[in-house]
């Protein structure tokens, strides 16, 4: 899975189109990022970035976006309506996909002491970074707002994590941190009535309602507050409101943790209160970029429903999740550009995305790629598919009922498997590319001629480990063959021997793949390494095919 991570910062400028530009320059030339919007507000004074990228490139962004807010905004001249503490004023790293919450924690601890250590701004550590519980709270660290800093810096309880306990008056502080995605999702009701959406909202969102007496008057807690009757949904807010452009009454929500409450719980929640109030859900409307995972949720929980595996297509879980959600209701919902990781990278390299017909055809052609090693890659992602298939023709059909437990996690897996193997078919043309390229350089110079040689070795070390890998990931899919042909539909049992057929063929060809690569390594343990791995994979993946083989011949 690829790493990504996003980035909000928030500056304290919104005004100055000239500043906005050279922040969002900044972020825009760090390597491994893609900027995805930038909202500036007059009357705040603020604008929101918003960013995507591998953790090392997010981080690098974010501190040279600061560093160039420092430079340009000057906080004893800035005022607006958003609360603020200093110039690059919040910054939170946010997973996405392949890290985790204590990745992006740490993040946040690394740049909080760059910025602290090369800037000189103090920097105080929010939400899942925060150390101390009294500064998890946004709102309680930024109390008393920039005006406030010069005497909250010389109370030893606010010493920031990181810089100096030091006034700098251009500057301010900035407050960094880790949180969790936050996904915007708005539900569409056939009503004008902004209070019949409000209801829902109340009913359902996690700070709930006021709660009155008999009377109906507001039961108060003894400071005055109104005591709260919670809603139904943890880590998420709501309110309902009338939206005039689609003249319909919808309820907004913001899921603050998606992990929590996924998205198909909120939409079946209202569903089930709007019910109640005689209306009815007509869809549903994302704001913004929503993670991969996410809507896969939703596709996976829909799909569980209809009595079917997830072990699809990705595609496919996206369709159900789309349709299941009414997401195109009110226009059209282009996964390729509201799902987050699509917007970062291509899910496949061109070869993948190729037709049958299109990749025989290159691969006929007197070039060396792609070559055996895309190949075996592509008989691997033939045979995972096949395993699927399986599986999916035996779940759900009541004559294998005692196998659904077996194949049900068994097509899931192996679409995970296919999708990989697909990604290696042009993983292993570049790397392969990679070492014409090291053959390529310059030798005229002795130095010359040692960078070429290093280059040389560490490009022929990747390309023996594409096909390293691929020999793992057939292997796997031949042992997920052999559960097909034991549990799944006796109807299929040939498809399940084919599955078999094709993940040796692949083991076999990226076997041949890593030997050749192998013949010009110099680093002996690396060759030692390889070649016994290699050896023992292949091993083990002719004597499974003869077991599955047996299986085939016996049952069919």
């Amino acid at each position: 899975m690829q790493k990504i991570v996003e980035c909000v910062p928030n500056f304290s400028e919104g005004r100055d189109r000239s500043i906005i530009e050279a922040i969002a320059a900044e972020v825009s030339s760090t390597e491994n990022i893609l900027l995805l919007d930038v909202d500036p507000g007059k009357a705040t004074n603020r604008t929101v970035f918003t960013f995507i990228g591998s953790p090392e490139g997010v981080k690098e962004a974010a501190f040279k976006a600061i560093k160039k807010a420092s430079e340009l905004i000057d906080m004893q001249k800035q005022t607006g309506e958003h609360p603020r503490i200093g110039a690059a004023d919040v910054v939170p790293f946010v997973p996405v996909s392949g890290v985790t919450m204590e990745d992006c924690v740490q993040l946040a601890h690394d740049l909080g002491q760059r910025v602290g250590e090369e800037l000189h701004i103090p920097v105080y550590l929010y939400e899942e970074a925060a150390t101390q519980p009294e500064r998890r709270n946004l709102a309680d660290i930024r109390k008393g707002e920039y005006e406030s800093l010069p005497e909250k810096l010389k109370d030893p309880h606010w010493k920031p994590d990181y810089g100096p306990a030091e006034f700098n008056p251009r500057t301010g502080a900035t407050v960094i941190g880790a949180r969790e995605f936050l996904i915007a999702y708005n539900i569409n009701l056939n009503t004008r009535d902004r209070k019949l959406a409000q209801e829902i909202a109340l009913n359902l969102r996690e700070s709930g309602r006021a709660k009155r007496d008999e009377t109906g008057q507001i039961v108060r807690n003894p400071d005055g507050t109104a005591l709260k009757v919670p809603g139904r949904l943890k880590a998420v807010k709501g309110v309902g409101w009338y939206i005039d452009e689609y003249g319909i009454a919808q309820v907004s929500y913001n899921l603050t943790n998606y992990k929590v409450t996924p998205l198909y719980r909120v939409f079946e929640e209202s569903q089930k209160e709007a019910g109640k109030l005689g209306l009815r859900v007509t869809g549903s409307e994302l704001v913004g970029l929503i993670p991969l995972e996410a809507i896969k949720q939703a596709g996976c929980y829909f799909l569980e429903k209809q009595g079917k595996t997830a072990g699809v297509p990705e595609e496919e879980i996206i369709h159900i999740a789309v349709k299941s959600l009414g997401l195109d209701d009110l226009g059209p919902f282009d996964p390729e550009q509201k799902i987050i990781e699509y917007r970062f990278q291509e899910r496949f390299g061109p070869l993948a995305k190729m037709r049958l017909w299109e990749f025989s055809n290159e691969l006929s052609m007197d070039s060396p790629t792609p070559g055996g090693g895309s190949a075996a890659a592509l008989s691997g992602a033939l045979a995972a598919a096949l395993v699927s298939m399986v599986a999916n023709l035996t779940y759900g059909n009541k004559k294998y009922e005692q196998h659904w437990d077996a194949v049900k996690p068994l097509a899931v897996k192996a679409q995970e498997l296919k999708d990989r193997l697909l990604k290696a078919v042009d993983r292993d043309t570049a790397a392969f590319d990679a070492v014409m390229d090291a053959y390529r350089r310059p030798k005229k110079t002795e130095e010359d001629q040692k960078a070429r040689e290093n280059a040389i070795q560490q490009a022929t070390k990747g390309a023996t480990g594409v096909p390293l890998e691929v020999m793992e990931l057939a292997f796997e899919t031949l042992q997920l063959a052999k559960t097909a042909a034991e549990k799944g539909n006796v109807n299929s049992i040939s498809d399940a021997g084919v599955a078999a057929l094709m993940a040796l063929s692949a083991v076999e060809g990226a076997y041949l793949n890593v030997k050749i690569n192998l013949g010009a390594i110099e680093d002996n343990s690396f060759k030692t390494g390889a070649e016994t791995k290699a050896g023992e994979i292949r091993k083990k993946a002719m004597e499974l095919k003869h077991e599955i083989w047996n299986l085939v011949e016996k049952n069919r």
